[in-house]
């Protein structure tokens, strides 16, 4: 079996999927902006060959270097990178060389903000209204209709980049000083957000499903700079798993991550936000793995290299947090205070990379805990300000 993976080497933990497909007997292709003598030894090893591209943007570049692997391997079986950024060029990849998979045009109706809103409003999901946005008039009309404030995002985007929030018309007016082509306006949802994340196979049943919970939203996260907090639930509620489900079913997934985000209303209800086609960013599926004492690396290549993996079992053990500090913030108690005081509790301390700074702070702390308190407990005591 022939996997062409985009991008190996980041995010950094990301390796993982390659030694797995590896230690399956799966020959695993890897296209990466990086020397090939910059990557870890472990990633070195795992890969059969390797195409360096110092732009992962350049297509030309990636149909060559699929070309080539094809002219040199056979036929290419799968192709992913499990990366946001580069879905649209997996996509595209896998039509021209006929590999299963996304395609583009599932990725136009999957990945915008207003195709999302299409499809689940169509299957009943709740979620909030949407507009793309065209000029100030249409959106204050919205405004009438839903009532302010607004999300004004990019119809396609990750991780609340250029996101904002108005709450009048005159707001409106000075949102459309600057371009909003590409853009959608969304009724604003009070709640909390928590995720539906996991693993469905080539049939579309779910094998591996986790819940997370994050202190605040990502927008608010990144455009008031606040210390963000996301820890895994041992249990899903009943009425996040029923519409979880139905979402996924809707999505027609399969072989493929999903993280589904979902807001908790006060009421106990909940309301569908959006739907990534691949794993949680960051640490998150480290922590999926450190609160049920599993392989969720190595639950994918095996899903991906064939096996019937329906039969997998595994139980929540854990609350996992990751704790976010920034720079520009002072805390009360150092890092080694930190350290100290939470002992075999603490997994890891990671310096973040640079393009996840601005929602998730410049280091991070990941912790365990069998029981709540204690993490929030152990939370409040790393982010306890100055």
């Amino acid at each position: 079996m022939n996997v062409v993976f985009i991008s190996p080497h980041f995010p950094s933990q990301f390796f993982h999927f390659v030694t797995a497909l590896r230690s399956l007997g799966v020959n695993v292709l890897g296209i990466g902006d990086a020397s090939y003598d910059a990557l870890r030894p472990e990633l070195r090893e795992a890969l059969t060959e390797y195409f360096f591209t110092p732009r992962l943007d350049d297509y030309d570049a990636l149909l060559r270097a699929t070309g080539y692997f094809t002219w040199r391997h056979g036929r290419i079986d799968r192709i992913d990178s499990l990366n946001e950024t580069w879905l649209e060029v997996e996509a595209r990849l896998r039509e021209d060389f006929h590999v299963p998979g996304l395609q583009p045009a599932d990725i136009a109706r999957l990945r915008s903000k207003q195709g999302m809103h299409d499809v689940f409003k169509g299957a009943g999901v709740p979620h909030p209204d949407a507009i793309p946005v065209r000029d100030a008039a249409g959106v204050k009309a919205f405004a009438r209709r839903v009532g302010y404030p607004l999300v004004l995002k990019p119809d396609v985007g990750v991780g609340a980049a250029r996101t904002f929030k108005v709450s009048t018309d005159a707001e409106v007016d000075a949102a459309f000083g600057e371009s909003l082509s590409g853009y959608v306006a969304q009724a604003y949802v009070r709640g909390t957000i928590v995720t539906y994340d996991g693993l469905v196979d080539r049939d579309g049943h779910i094998v591996f499903v986790f819940s997370h919970e994050y202190s605040d939203g990502i927008m608010e996260t990144v455009l008031e700079q606040r210390d963000l907090a996301i820890w895994s639930h041992k249990e899903i509620p009943p009425a996040l798993d029923k519409l979880g489900r139905k979402a996924v079913a809707v999505l027609g997934l399969r072989e493929r991550w999903f993280h589904l985000e979902f807001f908790r209303l006060s009421d106990g209800s909940y309301v569908a936000l959006e739907a990534n086609l691949r794993p949680p960013g960051a640490f998150l599926p480290d922590m999926m793995n450190y609160a049920c004492d599993i392989d969720v690396y190595r639950l994918w290549a095996r899903m991906m290299a064939g096996e019937d993996v329906r039969s997998f079992r595994y139980a929540p053990k854990y609350h996992v947090c990751h704790a976010a500090r920034r720079s520009s913030h002072r805390y009360r108690y150092g890092h080694q205070e930190v350290v100290n005081r939470l002992g075999e509790a603490l997994l890891l301390h990671r310096e973040m990379p640079a393009v996840y700074k601005s929602a998730l702070g410049e280091e991070m702390y990941l912790t365990r805990h069998q029981e709540l308190p204690a993490m929030l407990d152990a939370l409040r005591f790393i982010q306890t300000p100055a």
